[in-house]
This record gives structure tokens, C-alpha cells and sequence, in this order.
């Protein structure tokens, strides 16, 4: 049996990474489902009355053995691939399909699930049973518990497709992401790029024994090339790469993944009795349905607009006065965007880097922890980790009580995909009367330190470190008795208000100079840089409202409808833009093939929950403005009416209950400039 499928004996009940083999996985899969299933089927054929607590509380613990090692596997698939754990996905992920299915379509189970629902007005539940049972029946109806036998049958085929090709999808984008590099020889070609990436770039070339300079799509090398590099054209074959990922005409060509992927989705929703995916979706969201999704974007947008052509028109009379520029184009809007930052504000990232060391960036997010949520992290060497790179830390309170374990990967690999992201490995849980703490991770892409400096992040990754470190506090300080609804298990578009709300500790005067301090002289960060970043906190805010209220509309443009027209994806892409489009279309490029966002992570119908939950944070954050940062009165309401009540309730409830009202959108048109 392995190791997987037995009690770990490590500290605090932590993965045991390094004693765990490729060739483990299967097996423990297979024995895990297994156990999963003789637990649900003893709760379907209990001899007794179903009840609260023999049928639905049971099911709320049982496959926590299989859960358990999802998480480890798919979690390290995201941060550590390679092949084998690829072919391994596609194995496994069909298997996990079947055996949802087997639950959800399991008559006999479902008939004890609404035995116990249908007593619901009668029963003495607390209100987490409550939101338990409502889910838990929600669960069986959503995923075709209510199907005569020949739908049940579509829906295990859909589902089990739905789960491979949502694998592929994401392989293709991570193997077109490593296939590509711009390898530069000449020094000439270097120049505007900071010091720091010329000698990143330099390294990875003699790691790959090559002369000269490697820039690659990775977000710490892409980003800096597209804002800083001055020659032109190579910022448009570095960009035209990034666009056509996954839309070219090779082994990882994602079209017709993604066409597959909605139609697919389509067709569930319509067994289920829905309009469209959309709909399905949006039933367990703040936002209920589409109409409202197109009101809220469509109310966002009309009030960007005028905002973002104004700045479109202003940058492009700068890139023409500056170099001649008669048309801005998609590789163009970021490097003419720095420019016009620092001779307005003479604010540049190069400037502002030495101040942001990375270790100190994390001490800096550990103390505002400390000063808001009483929480102390210890950086620990006893607990294992699935790369040398992986930092662990204890989590405890001020009573030196053990509140989570917390992992932190901070730069790009190989197998590791772009972006940023937290997850967990265990969940907090009550059982028997024993408090579980979670086992939390946030996952990065940050710039690696050089021969001569140490990691130093741009502004932008400083408010990513704050943004995942968010979600990780909501999933560090959760307080529930059932997994399900434990930590970041909410609405989605109440999710991302934790990650946001910590961004704004970035820009406040009282929480930089706790941890910006320069990485060679130790010196705080003038006051003279801060008012410089407060100031420009909101600049080309029109057109980057824009760009995500388009992405939002082509999220829903797949999902609210029926996408079975959709044969060619760049006219259909074009249409969804139409409304938010300022920049000349690219012909090589397309977003779909590579938004993974939308097709392979869990926002499907769900990217509008970004402006969403900026509307939550703004408001939210107003109320901390208006206290004090560190308030610890709104500090501790925030504590234990949000990140510590998981989705035991409804997150209008839980928010109304922090903030005394609902959400207006007025604090978010202010913060970004674009009302009075």
C-alpha cells in the first residue's frame, strides 16, 4: 500500500513530499476510490432513518483520504509537472469524474439526502447544518440526481470528457509557454531593459550553455521585456508570442479543446434544465444570473469608457510626440505606459525595486497579519516540501497556538505554470471533537535573485504577494466544522475580496514603511516615493478597467448562450471585444486558446468576479480608511464575519454583518479616478 494511503507519520500531519514516487499516485488513487466508495455506500444503505448526522454530516467526511491526495497531486501538477504527472492527470482525472458520478447519480443515496431535506423546517439545525444541507441536496440536483437513467448516463459521458479535455487545455498552454524563447546575441537589442532582467535573461542562457540572453513568456521575464525593452520589434515577436499560444498550427492547438469545452458545458447545463452554462453557474453566485452579470458589466463599462479613451488618446499623442508613433499597438501600451508614468511621476519600477526585497515584502505581509488577525508565522526547516526552492512556515496566534502550516513557492520553473495562485493541502476541519488546521500554499512567478542582488519585485508583484497572501489568510484563519464549507470555500464571486482588500495595505503610508526598506542602506522608503505611488495608484485605471470588462464579456459570450455557432474563434472573440476594443486587432492572436481562466481553472462564468469583488474590496476598505488601517475593532469584524466563516452563510449576509450595509460601488469609481 502507499504511503498515500496511510496516516502520514510527519509533523502536524504534513505531505511527506519526498517520500512519495510518481509510480505511487495510480495505485493510491485507485485504493482511495475504493474506500470512498464503501463509505458512501454505507451511508446508502444504513439500516436506520436518514438524519442529519448519518447521512449528511457523514458524507461530509467521507473520501477525505482520496481528497486528500487530489490535492497533493493536482496541486503539485500545477507547480511541479513533468510527463509522467501529465500522463498520470489524464488517467486519473476520468476516475474522479465516474466516482463523482457515482455519487451524485446514486438513487439511493440521493433518496436519504431529501428524506432529510424535505424535514428541513422541522429539524434543530445551526446554521452551518443548515447551509450543509441546502448544499448537499443543491449538490445531487445540480449534478442530475433528478434525471431519468438514459440522461444520467449523458451526463457521466459529458462530465468524464469535460474533465480530460480540461487537462489537455491546460497542458497545451503550459507546453507552448515552454516552447518559446527569444534568444538575444546581440547587446545592442538589450537596450531600456533593467539591469536586473538583463542578468536574469543572461543566466538562464548559461544554464542552457547558450551565449548571449534567453527571455522567455514566463511573467518575470515577459513583463519587464514588453514595458522596458526600446526595440520595437522584438517587443512585437515576444508579444505575438504570448497571443498565440495554444492558437497556432501545431500538437497544441487548443481551438477545437475549447469549442468542445463550451459546447460540452452547454449541453450539461440544457440536461439539467438550464438556459445556458451561464445560468447553471451563476444560480450559486452573488450575482444569481446573467441579466444581472451584463447589467454590472455593461454599468462598469459605460462609466470606463470615456475614461479609457481620454488616457488611450492622451498615450497616444505621448508615443508620437516621444518616437513618432502614428498607431499604438498591442506590444506598444505598456512600454509607452511606463514612459508616460515616470515623466509624470517620475515614479519607475527600477526605482522603486531596491525597496522591495522579496524577504522583506514577506516580513512586511507577515507583520500586517500580525497587527490585524494576531498571527505569527516561524519560518521552520522540519517540515518536508516538494522542491528545495519551497519555503514552510508554523502559523500560530499570540497564544502560541499552531493556526495552519503555510508553503510558499515564489519563482518560475519548468514545470511550474505562469501566474500566481494559493491553494491548500488539507482543509480546516472539526472531527471528534479535534480543531484540524489547514495546510495553506501560495504559488508565484516573482523575479529570482542574480549573481549580484537579491529578489527584488516590482510594485505590481508586491500587490500579487499581498493578493494570494489574502486568499492564504482566509483559508489560514477558517473556522468551520465541514470541509466543504471551510476557508475559501465560497460563491466565487465573493472569493477574491480577501485577496483584494490586502492589496490596498501596498499603498497605505503606515503599512510601506514597516517593510520598504531599501535592500542595500536599509533605508524606509521616502515619503516622497510613497506619495508617488499613492498618486499613480490609479493611473491608465480606464483602459485597465476596460481590458478586464472584456475579458468578462468574452467569458460570457463562451457561456451565456448556445455556443454551438461558434466555429471560427477570431470573429467570435472580435464581436465580444467590439465594445471594449481600443488597440488594432492582432491576426495571430487570440485569447480563448489560452484563457485559462475560463477553461481550465474555475471561472467559467465567473470572470466578471473580479470587478465584482473590487466593488466588495473598495467598500470594505473605505471602512478600514475611515477607522484606521490597523483598527483592530474593524480588523476583528473582518476576521470573524469574513475569512473565518468559509461559506457557512450566505456572503451578502456575512458582508452586511461586517460592513452594516450592502456594497456601493461609488468607493471603486473613486479609488480609480474614474468619478469625483
Amino acid at each position: 500500500m502507499s504511503i498515500l494511503n496511510q496516516q502520514f507519520n510527519t509533523v502536524h500531519d504534513t505531505a511527506p513530499f519526498s517520500q512519495i514516487k510518481n509510480e505511487d499516485y495510480s495505485p493510491a488513487f485507485d485504493i482511495a476510490i475504493e474506500k470512498a466508495k464503501a463509505e458512501i455506500n454505507a451511508i446508502a444503505h444504513h439500516p436506520e432513518t436518514a438524519t442529519f448526522e448519518n447521512t449528511i454530516a457523514a458524507m461530509a467526511y467521507a473520501g477525505m483520504e482520496l481528497d486528500r491526495i487530489s490535492n497533493i497531486f493536482f496541486n503539485l501538477h500545477a507547480a511541479e509537472t513533468n510527463d509522467e504527472l501529465d500522463e498520470i492527470a489524464q488517467e486519473v482525472a476520468p476516475k474522479l469524474s465516474t466516482f463523482a458520478n457515482d455519487i451524485t447519480l446514486n438513487p439511493l443515496l440521493f433518496e436519504r439526502v431529501k428524506t432529510v431535506y424535505d424535514q428541513k423546517d422541522i429539524l434543530s439545525l445551526n446554521t452551518e447544518q443548515q447551509t450543509l444541507l441546502q448544499k448537499s441536496y443543491r449538490d445531487f440536483v445540480r449534478n442530475g440526481a433528478l434525471l431519468d437513467e438514459e440522461k444520467k448516463e449523458k451526463l457521466r459521458k459529458v462530465d468524464t470528457e469535460l474533465a480530460i479535455l480540461k487537462l489537455k487545455f491546460g497542458e497545451n498552454v503550459l507546453a507552448e509557454t515552454n516552447a518559446y524563447q527569444l534568444h538575444i546575441t546581440n547587446e545592442q537589442d538589450l537596450a531600456g531593459l533593467p539591469e536586473g532582467t538583463i542578468e536574469a535573461a543572461k543566466g538562464l542562457a548559461e544554464a542552457q550553455g547558450e551565449l548571449g540572453w534567453i527571455f522567455t513568456l514566463d511573467y518575470p521575464s515577459y513583463i519587464p521585456f514588453v514595458t522596458y525593452a526600446d526595440d520595437r520589434e522584438l517587443r512585437r515577436e515576444i508579444t505575438v508570442a504570448a497571443g498565440r499560444k495554444g492558437f497556432q498550427n501545431n500538437e497544441y492547438n487548443n481551438e477545437e479543446n475549447i469549442r468542445k469545452i463550451a459546447r460540452l458545458r452547454f449541453q450539461r447545463a440544457q440536461l439539467l434544465g438550464y438556459d445556458s452554462h451561464a445560468h447553471f453557474v451563476l444560480e450559486e453566485r452573488m450575482a444569481q444570473h446573467p441579466s444581472k452579470v451584463g447589467s454590472f458589466l455593461n454599468d462598469l463599462l459605460k462609466k470606463a469608457k470615456p475614461a479609457a479613451e481620454r488616457e488611450f488618446q492622451e498615450l497616444s499623442a505621448f508615443a508620437n510626440k516621444l518616437h513618432g508613433i502614428k498607431q499604438l499597438e498591442k506590444w506598444d501600451t505598456a512600454y509607452y505606459s511606463e514612459k508616460l508614468k515616470q515623466e509624470r511621476f517620475s515614479l519607475d519600477d527600477e526605482v522603486l525595486k531596491p525597496y522591495f526585497q522579496l524577504e522583506n515584502v514577506l516580513k512586511g505581509v507577515f507583520i500586517i497579519s500580525e497587527r490585524l488577525f494576531n498571527l505569527r508565522f516561524h519560518e521552520v526547516q522540519h517540515i518536508d516540501k516538494y522542491h528545495e526552492e519551497v519555503r514552510t512556515f508554523e502559523v500560530t496566534d499570540n497564544e502560541n497556538r499552531l493556526i495552519a502550516i503555510f508553503y510558499a513557492d515564489f519563482f518560475p520553473r519548468k514545470g511550474k505554470r505562469n501566474g500566481a495562485w494559493m491553494t491548500s493541502f488539507k482543509p480546516q476541519y472539526r472531527k471528534d471533537r479535534k480543531d484540524e488546521r489547514p495546510h495553506i500554499s501560495i504559488v508565484c512567478n516573482f523575479t529570482r535573485s542574480t549573481a549580484t542582488k537579491p529578489s527584488l519585485l516590482t510594485f505590481n508583484e508586491v500587490t500579487t504577494l499581498f493578493h494570494e497572501f489574502g486568499h492564504a489568510l482566509h483559508g489560514i484563519l477558517a473556522d468551520t466544522t465541514y470541509p466543504s464549507l471551510s476557508g475559501t470555500s465560497v460563491y466565487w464571486d465573493f472569493v477574491e475580496l480577501p485577496s483584494q482588500i490586502m492589496e490596498n495595505w501596498c499603498y497605505e503610508k503606515e503599512a510601506l514603511e514597516l517593510f520598504a526598506k531599501h535592500y542595500q542602506t536599509g533605508e524606509t522608503i521616502p515619503m516622497e516615493l510613497i506619495d508617488k505611488i499613492k498618486a499613480s495608484a490609479s493611473f491608465m485605471e480606464g483602459m485597465a478597467t476596460l481590458r478586464q470588462l472584456g475579458f468578462g464579456l468574452l467569458d460570457m459570450g463562451w457561456h451565456a448562450q448556445d455556443p454551438t455557432y461558434i466555429n471560427n474563434i477570431k470573429p467570435f472573440e472580435n464581436s465580444c471585444f467590439s465594445s471594449t476594443q481600443l488597440l488594432p486587432d492582432v491576426e495571430e492572436n487570440a485569447m480563448s486558446p489560452s484563457f485559462s481562466h475560463i477553461f481550465n481553472g474555475g471561472y467559467s462564468s465567473g470572470y466578471y468576479s473580479y470587478k465584482w469583488a473590487e466593488v466588495l474590496d473598495a467598500d470594505a476598505f473605505a471602512y478600514f480608511k475611515e477607522k484606521g488601517i490597523f483598527d483592530p475593532t474593524v480588523a476583528t469584524k473582518f476576521k470573524e464575519n469574513i475569512l473565518s466563516k468559509g461559506g457557512i452563510e450566505h456572503p451578502m449576509v456575512l458582508y452586511k454583518r461586517f460592513r452594516g450595509k450592502e456594497p456601493s460601488t461609488d468607493a471603486l469609481m473613486k479609488r480609480a479616478g474614474l468619478i469625483l
